[in-house]
């Protein structure tokens, strides 16, 4: 593993807890040696997938027909092993989110195969990506909150023929701080979501321990609930 793009689809982009995580994941990244780049969808200009005909498939295979930020993003893209989906749980995804990951589609061969059942396909020659991974925070008490996402993510690296590689879910990600402060629980949390990106790239998979460490619940279910129909 030697170069990952990070794509942060949270509107706060740096500022908030979607952000928080995923730094500390890629940190243990980079302290493994891997070169991590991240992009902000809220940043970037990007258009929907809106050509209506397969463009990149059926009329210039590989080329999309629309010129907008993502020219910027798939040169980055084809060059990286690993590709990190970062997001907060949006009913599923934050709209500009979706445009970028709609927008993969030119990296695909437009050659579709059977597998288990299902019609899939496979990234270009040209891409490196070998695999997927997903960070996520939300808000509800639960991590199953994010299964939309996760079958999402999923879909995504099986499609395109490559692993999936894992998901790092933390739900009622907002008691992680308190105020401007991190809270002893958050710091437990982070230390956690680095060892998971320090796994990734050190042994190809991340622990279910750590998984476990990064997602384990930081208040009672009822107490959260409260919270929340209270106006907190």
């Amino acid at each position: 593993m030697k170069k990952a793009v990070a794509i942060n689809g949270s509107p706060l982009m740096d500022k908030g807890y979607t952000a928080m995580l995923l730094s500390a994941f890629t940190g243990g990244l980079t302290a493994a040696g891997v070169d991590v780049g991240v992009f902000y969808p809220s940043k970037l200009k990007v258009k929907p997938c809106n050509c209506g005909v397969m463009h990149c498939w059926r009329i210039k295979p590989g080329e999309c027909c629309t010129r907008d930020d993502m020219d910027l993003l798939y040169p980055r893209l084809k060059e990286a092993d690993t590709l990190i989906l970062a997001t907060p749980v949006y009913i599923p995804l934050p709209g500009e989110m979706q445009n970028v990951v709609n927008r993969l589609c030119p990296l695909l061969n437009p050659v579709l195969e059977t597998r288990d059942g299902r019609t899939r396909a496979r990234f270009r020659d040209d891409v490196a990506i070998k695999r997927i991974v997903l960070v996520v925070t939300g808000g509800w008490w639960e991590k199953a909150n994010s299964e939309v996402v996760v079958h999402i993510a999923r879909e995504i690296a099986e499609n395109a023929s490559v692993e999936f590689a894992g998901a790092v879910l933390r739900p009622h990600a907002f008691l992680m701080g308190a105020g401007d402060q991190v809270t002893e629980d958050g710091k437990a949390v982070l230390d956690a979501a680095r060892k998971a990106g320090h796994e990734l790239a050190e042994k190809g998979a991340m622990a279910e321990t750590t998984l476990e460490a990064v997602s384990r619940p930081l208040i009672g279910e009822d107490e959260l609930r409260q919270m929340f129909n209270q106006g907190m």
